[in-house]
Formats: C-alpha cells, sequence, structure tokens
C-alpha cells in the first residue's frame, strides 16, 4: 500500500531534474479526466432531460410516451413543462428535488395508475412558447361523429370557437383566454381538482365577486384561511400532451382518416363494443378483435368475401387503438386521467359554468350555448351550406340574464317564435312538455337537446327555488320600475324603451322608420305615424303594439305597460 502511495506521490509530484514529459504528464491525465468528467455530465444531464429516457428507461411511463409521441408537443422535451424552462442552477435544483422518484421507482414504491402533482405553474411552461397577452381569433371547427346504423353515417357538427384573448388595455380581453388575463381564483376539494365549489374573480377595480356551489354546502368560513389556485393554462389545458381518446373518438378518428372503411355494416358500433369490452391482457384483447372476422363471415358472408382485407385492416387499427389507449399494467385508460378541455366526458368547463355557482345576490357564473362558442350546427353531409349563428344583434334583456340557459325553459312565451321559429307550423313552444324535439330548429338543434349534459347543475334540488324566484322576477317585475325615479322620459321610460326597443328601433336602419332612442323620435314616429301622442293613450301606436293579442318582441311587461300607460295620459313629460 505505500508503494503504491508512493508512486502516486512520485507520478504527480516527480523528483527535481525528471524530464519534461514526466512532469506534464499528471497535468495532461488530470486535464482529460476533468474534460471527461465535464462531458459525461453534460451527456447525462442531457440523457436523463430527453424524452427517451422519460418514457423508455423509466418503466412506469409508456401510457404518458405513447400519448406524448402524438401529440402536439411532441418536439417539446418533458423537462420543459416539468421542471419548467429556466437556467441551468434552478433546473438542477429542481430536479435534485425529484429523486424521490428515483428511489420510489427502484424500489417499486408506489401505485399504479400514477398521478403527476405539483407541476410547474404556467408561467414556468406554457406561457414561455405561448404568450397570454396574444390575442387568439376566432376560429371554426368541425367536429365528425358516425353512426351506429349500417351505413355508419356521418354526422358534422360545425361552430365558432371564441378562443379570444389579449390585453383589455387594447381592447381585447374577451372569449375563453381571458381566464388568463384575469385574476380568477378557485378552491379544489380533490387532487384531479374536478370539484371546485368555490371561484374568486377580482374585477378590474379591484372589487371581489364570489361564486359558491349551491350544492356544496362550503361556506365562507370553509374558504377563509384556504390556499386558492389561480387560473391558468393547465387548468383547462390539463392533457393536452397525453390525452387518451375515447373509444368513441378514437373510432371516429380512424374512419375520419379512412383507417377503418365506411363501407363495411356497423363497423362504428362493432367496433368501439370491443374496444369497450374489459379484457385481462393484450392477448386477450386481440383475440377478440379477430371476432370480427366471424361477424361478418356470419352475418354479412358476401362483406366477408369481398371486402377481407378491409377486415383485416380494421383489425389491425384496433390493435393499433388498443395499444394507445389501455395500459392493463398501470391500469390507465380514457377515464384515468379527466380531460378538462370541453364538458362533455367530463365535468371541464362544467366544474364551474354549471348554473349552480351562484352569489350572494342569485347571479350564476354564466352557462351559455354560445359564451365560448357559437351554437352548434349540424350537417348530415349532404346539405350545401351550414349557417352558423353569431350573436351581434338584437337580444331581449331576458337574454342577458346570468341564468339564462336554465330559465329558458320556464319562461317561453309567444315571442320566443318570432325569433325562433320552429320547423313546422304546428308547432307551439308555449305548450312543450320537456325539450323541443329535435328538428333542426334553433330551438331543436340536434347538438343541444339530443344530448345528456351529465355535468351541468339544471336539475340541481338546491337550485330549483332560486330559479322558480328568478323566472317570477322576469315575468313579472321590472327593472325599470322604480319607486326613486320620476315617471318622466328622462326619469324612467328612456331606460325602458333603450332596453326593451332600441335595438330594433334606432338608428339609420331603424325597423319601420321609426327611432325610440330620442324622445324626438318617439314624437315623429315612423312610416305607420307618430309612435306616441301625448295625452292621447289609445291612439297612441306604442300602446296599441305592446297590447295586441300577438306578443311583441320587444313586449313590456303588465305594470311597464301600465307605467306607459299613465305616463301618456298625463301628457308624456320628457322631464
Amino acid at each position: 500500500m505505500r508503494k503504491l502511495l508512493r508512486g502516486i506521490k512520485h507520478f504527480f509530484f516527480p523528483p527535481p531534474g525528471s524530464p519534461r514529459w514526466v512532469r506534464v504528464l499528471p497535468f495532461a491525465i488530470l486535464g482529460m479526466v476533468t474534460a471527461l468528467a465535464i462531458y459525461g455530465s453534460v451527456e447525462a444531464w442531457t440523457y436523463t432531460n430527453s424524452p427517451a429516457f422519460c418514457g423508455s428507461t423509466c418503466h412506469t411511463m409508456p401510457p404518458e410516451f405513447s400519448s406524448y409521441l402524438r401529440s402536439p408537443h411532441a418536439r417539446v422535451q418533458c423537462v420543459e413543462c416539468h421542471l419548467g424552462r429556466d437556467v441551468f442552477t434552478t433546473q438542477f435544483s429542481r430536479k435534485a428535488g425529484d429523486l424521490r422518484h428515483v428511489i420510489k421507482t427502484v424500489t417499486v414504491d408506489y401505485e399504479f395508475p400514477i398521478y403527476a402533482h405539483d407541476m410547474r405553474p404556467a408561467t414556468d411552461s406554457c406561457e414561455r412558447c405561448h404568450f397570454p397577452e396574444k390575442f387568439s381569433d376566432d376560429s371554426l371547427r368541425e367536429i365528425r361523429h358516425y353512426g351506429d346504423d349500417l351505413a355508419n353515417t356521418p354526422e358534422f357538427i360545425y361552430l365558432i370557437l371564441k378562443t379570444g384573448g389579449g390585453t383589455q388595455r387594447e381592447g381585447l380581453g374577451r372569449g375563453i383566454h381571458w381566464h388568463i388575463e384575469n385574476e380568477v381564483y378557485f378552491l379544489a376539494t380533490d387532487p384531479l381538482q374536478q370539484e371546485i365549489p368555490y371561484v374568486r374573480v377580482v374585477e378590474d377595480d379591484g372589487s371581489i365577486t364570489e361564486y359558491y356551489d349551491i350544492a356544496s354546502g362550503v361556506t365562507p368560513d370553509d374558504v377563509a384561511g384556504t390556499h386558492l389556485e389561480r387560473m391558468d393554462c393547465i387548468t383547462c389545458h390539463n392533457r393536452v400532451t397525453h390525452g387518451i381518446s375515447s373509444p368513441e373518438e378514437a373510432v371516429d378518428q380512424a374512419l375520419k382518416k379512412h383507417l377503418i372503411s365506411i363501407d363495411l355494416p356497423y363497423v362504428r358500433q362493432q367496433s368501439v363494443a370491443l374496444l369497450r369490452t374489459g379484457y385481462e391482457s393484450t392477448d386477450a384483447a386481440r383475440a377478440a378483435f379477430e371476432t370480427l372476422t366471424t361477424y361478418y363471415a356470419d352475418n354479412y358472408p358476401d362483406v366477408a368475401a369481398a371486402q377481407s382485407d378491409q377486415i383485416r385492416q380494421v383489425i389491425a387499427t384496433l390493435n393499433d387503438i388498443y395499444v394507445q389507449s389501455i395500459f392493463p399494467e398501470q391500469k390507465i385508460d380514457w377515464e384515468t386521467h379527466p380531460d378538462n378541455l370541453g364538458h362533455k366526458d367530463f365535468p371541464g368547463c362544467f366544474r364551474c359554468h354549471d348554473g349552480k355557482h351562484l352569489t350572494g345576490t342569485g347571479e350564476s357564473i354564466r352557462l351559455e350555448c354560445n359564451l365560448c362558442h357559437s351554437i352548434p350546427q349540424r350537417n348530415n353531409g349532404f346539405d350545401l351550406v351550414t349557417t352558423l349563428e353569431i350573436v351581434r344583434g338584437p337580444e331581449p334583456p331576458s337574454h342577458t340574464h346570468s341564468n339564462w340557459i336554465s330559465l329558458h325553459g320556464q319562461t317561453i312565451d309567444q315571442s320566443c317564435a318570432i325569433c325562433h321559429k320552429p320547423a313546422s307550423p304546428d308547432v307551439d313552444y308555449t305548450q312543450l312538455n320537456g325539450t323541443p324535439l329535435v328538428d333542426g330548429s334553433f330551438c331543436g338543434n340536434v347538438a343541444c337537446h339530443a344530448n345528456k349534459w351529465t355535468f351541468a347543475g339544471f336539475d340541481t334540488p338546491e337550485l330549483l327555488p332560486v330559479l322558480e324566484r328568478q323566472a317570477y322576477i322576469l315575468q313579472h317585475t321590472s327593472p325599470y320600475l322604480s319607486a326613486d325615479l320620476a315617471r318622466t322620459y328622462t326619469g324612467t321610460f328612456k331606460a325602458m324603451l333603450d332596453g326593451r326597443c332600441v335595438i330594433c328601433h334606432s338608428g339609420p336602419e331603424a325597423e319601420a322608420g321609426l327611432d325610440l332612442s330620442r324622445y324626438a323620435g318617439i314624437l315623429t314616429g315612423g312610416k305607420d305615424g307618430p309612435a306616441l301622442i301625448a295625452g292621447d293613450v289609445a291612439g297612441s301606436l306604442i300602446i296599441q303594439r305592446q297590447t295586441e293579442s300577438a306578443p311583441h318582441f320587444g313586449q313590456m311587461l303588465d305594470d311597464e305597460i301600465e307605467a306607459m300607460t299613465a305616463w301618456i295620459a298625463a301628457g308624456a313629460p320628457e322631464k
């Protein structure tokens, strides 16, 4: 041992008079070792940051890696989201903090399915590429489904997605991305943030609006002192890189891409049924998919003989879908991780926009079919033109009520059909018992009433008394008649006419040439004469129209007509 130590000492500290190469050699070797150590460290750092390491070396990650490779972020490294884009020292400290995952992997100290917690905030990940102040224009979306009938009939749903965003200082800040540019906080009572009983919105002026899920039982005392999450990109886009399609979505996509032939009878129905069946192993699933050949041989022998290649292609596609969607060992399939985009298969948007998150005064977080997207329109593939309705024109005051979607079925009257005409003249909306028939009309929209919205709060028992009270107020109480206001044009009736009438009767293109936005315009009238004759109630067209048997579009309430009658009888004073 002493000889070894003496030899090392002489090697690094050669005696005086030694040749130059003997004196240089130790430093050269130290330099090479240092360079190799630095190179190895860089390579190790680079490799452990690579998707290949995360998805392949770590045996717990096959589901995430499979979906990652097919995602919009397939060229973004895992660590850019899970560690965040930052300087080396910060990333190193974060990775060192995650050594517990390595220990758990080595000691097999984990349980399936695996859920990611403590993700980096969107400011450290998403917003390094996706600038939140950038305004995104509305975009046209096509959603294609196929029927479970013999012909696998395609159905096309079109809508305008109101992505929005941008900053209010530029006159923007609307649409779906409004949530990112404004302060919205929430309380989640479960690790996956599927139950959100409380939402807080900080307005521009610093005031706070609080919404409580009326069915949750959560009170201000429960919220006080708790940690609130601020809404960011990942609140909704939580599975954008690791999404797993449901069998219905996967088969529809395969049909759309012609990976599955639409000419095979009932192929959509059979494919979805095979994928939805639980199997003990991948081999059992493959054996089940092979029965598709037997199905066609028994039920459609001519098809089995003529389209055997297409049937084999279906089986191959089902095998691909299965290995990309279902991982028995990890206990993962399309239902394991909730996807917060949308509101059909998971709560998603309806975690907050469910109609039952109310303020103390009964105002709800708005739940509207045209809030984040236009009213969906169906095309059966044979219609040449699909018309999408973008709400920009006249809208009755009731339609701006925050609970209107929950209330509209209780407040139907004859005036509804003035704008929303039924497909058949024999249909009377006031006689409806339940939802309208799916007939292609505005109210009979197949994309709305033909679906069951499991996560909406329309029928929540705790909400019903609130809706009954609000429906009564909408139908019987005027928001314009206050005891403190003078019964004059400027004191009361200008606001009433602005709310009920001027959406149609104002400006150069006013209906019937009648401008009700100005006092002089009311007296002058339109093509049918003056709208109002001071002192002459019976001769005033505005009273005649409002008291006809058929309701007017801007129909006033009974107490409003009574107040206007008294005003006209008193000479219709302006001030």
